[in-house]
């Protein structure tokens, strides 16, 4: 169960109705429960619909970051959402890796917290960034090299941006212990 209640669209004033209208153009039935509240990190979103706005922009910007193919993006996505144990993030976003490409070993090996088996050396470097960060807020030079070798400056800085994202909303799915869609399993008991 939730921390904080679920809202519906009628219950928000005029910024949260446009918010939500935002949210579910985007995700569809992804974004509405049975019940007709918002399921994952955006019924919070709705809640404060001032930081929710900012925040779904910030987040509809950085996934569509144009240095970072989407299944870059994803990897990173999966190893921020690992290294915090979002259940709700990971059964989000492992398949989204899956159908944009990344192979599905290496999926598993993320959400078991192994090492991946990669086969492509720019997979290995974001998830190295996203792996040193989320585990110790920082890159060594090494790593720094290899993905700005491969992504240049604005990369980087749309890379260690989505993984700053995905740590936040990671964080609100986890601190108002937002569950899974009645059907999911957990990755992690």
């Amino acid at each position: 169960m939730t921390r904080i209640p679920y809202v519906r669209r009628d219950e928000l004033g005029s910024e949260g109705q446009r918010l939500w209208d935002g949210i579910v153009s985007t995700w569809g039935g992804l974004a509405v429960t049975a019940s007709g509240g918002l399921a994952g990190p955006f019924n919070a979103l709705v809640t404060a619909p001032d930081a929710g706005r900012r925040l779904s922009a910030l987040g509809a910007t950085l996934r569509s970051a144009p240095t970072i193919e989407r299944r870059l993006s994803e990897i990173a996505i999966i190893t921020i959402g690992a290294r915090w144990q979002a259940e709700y993030e990971w059964w989000a976003h492992a398949p989204m890796a899956r159908e944009h490409g990344v192979a599905g070993a290496v999926v598993d090996a993320i959400g078991r917290g192994e090492d991946p088996p990669f086969e492509a050396d720019d997979e290995r470097a974001v998830y190295t960034v996203a792996r040193q960060l989320g585990h110790a807020g920082r890159l060594d030079q090494e790593t720094y090299d290899a993905a700005h070798r491969l992504l240049g400056d604005a990369g980087m800085v749309e890379l260690v941006s989505l993984c700053g994202y995905y740590t936040l909303i990671s964080f609100l799915l986890n601190a108002f212990t937002v569950p899974l869609p009645p059907d999911a399993l957990p990755m992690w008991a």
